[in-house]
């Protein structure tokens, strides 16, 4: 009996390995393809906000363009005496946005919310990182920055 337990392991190991496999590609299956690989619509273009930082209150745009292929973004705070500042890295996975800038020890982590139809961003909701301070942000699109 005891040089059959280990086999016996082995083969229980198996089974439960194997009924795990199939119950996730039944989930799956039954998961429709729309959830399976959401894509998110375009965020080209201004996205505003208000920004406060301890006792000041300021505006926000980030602008997102789109050069042979590449998404960048650059950042405009007149309250920050910021005019165009490019990002040194964006990095969009799914619905979820990053911006960095070095240069300003400035970090923006957001979650793009869309529409009920799913056609359409209506905010970036997230927060606003620099030196030691985080702050809620809710960027929103504008056609046109009321900096």
């Amino acid at each position: 009996m005891k040089k059959y337990l280990p086999n016996l392991c082995v083969i229980c190991l198996c089974l439960i390995a194997s009924l795990n496999l199939s119950s996730a590609a039944q989930e799956s299956a039954d998961t429709p393809a729309a959830t399976q690989a959401a894509t998110i619509p375009s965020y080209l273009g201004s996205w505003e906000s208000p920004l406060v930082l301890g006792r000041t209150s300021m505006r926000l745009v980030f602008n997102f363009i789109e050069n042979n292929g590449l998404t960048s973004v650059t950042l405009t705070s007149t309250g920050m005496g910021i005019y165009g500042m490019p990002a040194d890295s964006l990095v969009v996975t799914g619905k979820k946005l990053n911006i960095s800038i070095t240069s300003i020890d400035m970090e923006f982590s957001g979650i793009f919310r869309v529409n009920e139809a799913g056609d359409r961003i209506t905010s970036i909701v997230g927060d606003w990182f620099q030196h030691s301070e985080m702050v809620p942000v809710e960027l929103i699109p504008v056609a046109a920055p009321t900096l």
